[in-house]
């Protein structure tokens, strides 16, 4: 785990984990990841980082799905989603647009952001995220997943996108 962040590090030793995970050169998009994510199992994941006002989303999707932004904001009782700048999800999930991922969520210490995850991947066999840097990715099972939120404090609102 050469390079990943101490809170994620952290994290994987208080639950005994030690996830699958894939080095890679630093990717942006997933069209940029996906030939390094072709040994790795698990549903592959796209991460928006929203904002309605003061409020802040992190937004956990497949990464084939597509989602309508306006159709999505009043399912989470939002009035207009738009994108949190970077100096936002570096304050609050420290780390930077690309290597944003449920894992970052680790950082969220205020427990600012509220977390929101497509359906289908709550009950995906595995689950991958970058381990807040974009140069890896980890492949966790779903009781791993759902072990890390637990230890984070942290309950998924999950949507149909």
């Amino acid at each position: 785990m050469t390079g990943d962040d101490e809170a994620v590090t952290g994290l994987f030793a208080r639950l005994g984990l030690a996830p699958l995970r894939v080095e890679h050169p630093p990717v942006h998009t997933v069209e940029e990841a996906r030939p390094h994510w072709e040994a790795l199992p698990g549903a592959q994941t796209k991460n928006l980082f929203l904002k309605d006002g003061p409020r802040l989303y992190l937004v956990t999707l497949g990464a084939e799905t597509r989602v309508d932004m306006k159709a999505l904001a009043p399912r989470l009782g939002a009035k207009r989603l738009s994108f949190a700048s970077p100096e936002r999800l570096m304050e609050h999930l420290g780390t930077r647009p690309g290597a944003v991922g449920f894992l970052s969520l680790v950082k969220d210490e205020a427990r600012a952001v509220r977390f929101v995850l497509e359906r289908s991947l709550w009950d995906a066999e595995r689950i991958t995220s970058h381990p807040l840097r974009n140069t890896a990715t980890v492949s966790l099972t779903q009781a791993e997943f759902r072990a890390v939120l637990a230890e984070l404090g942290v309950e998924a609102l999950l949507i149909d996108p």
